[in-house]
């Protein structure tokens, strides 16, 4: 059996492959997005997986797998605006785009790494249903924490809950290759 380290980095490749292709298809306009637009975004894919889970079919072509990856690349977005602190909107080069990219998903690997440490990759166990659930909860703690401006009394910020949204959805990919998950 593949490890998941392994798995993990094809997962990212697969992600970083369209977030490639599209920035040189539109550039970086997606930095114009401001976090809640970005938990927007992210709230649309998982949602549409939701309800295709729970009716069983689908009109759209886009698979359940492209919108997995839709939320990783749009959390690790979230994950870059949120060190761009200035309100001025230039376009990235894609080289410096791809090195942010880079430097965002290698925080989210650690984090993954530490958790399975720890969590004896329990995921590997749970439905895609749960990863649908749990990412719709972060998007809700997400929207709190913009509520309050940002700030929190004792719990994790909104880059935490990003970090969490693209691990999910880079495990559900995993389990998506492996046929554990198969709609």
């Amino acid at each position: 059996m593949i490890g998941t380290d392994k798995q993990y980095d094809e997962a990212v490749q697969s992600c970083k492959d369209i977030f490639i292709k599209k920035t040189k298809d539109y550039g970086t306009s997606w930095r114009v997005l401001r976090p809640i637009s970005i938990a927007d975004q992210i709230f649309i894919k998982a949602q549409r997986i939701k309800n295709i889970q729970q009716i069983k079919t689908q009109r759209v072509g886009d698979d359940i797998a492209s919108e997995f990856k839709g939320m990783a690349n749009y959390g690790i977005i979230g994950l870059i605006q949120l060190d761009f602190k200035n309100e001025s909107v230039e376009d990235l080069p894609l080289n410096e785009a791809e090195k942010w990219y880079d430097k965002k998903i290698g925080i989210a690997k650690d984090v993954m790494l530490d958790k399975n440490h720890d969590y004896g990759e329990a995921w590997r166990e749970m439905s895609q249903e749960s990863f649908v659930d749990l990412i719709l909860m972060k998007l809700l703690r997400v929207r709190q924490i913009l509520a309050n401006d940002g700030k929190t009394l004792i719990s994790e910020g909104i880059d935490s809950n990003l970090v969490d949204i693209i691990n999910y959805s880079l495990f559900a990919l995993i389990l998506i290759k492996e046929g554990k998950h198969n709609f």
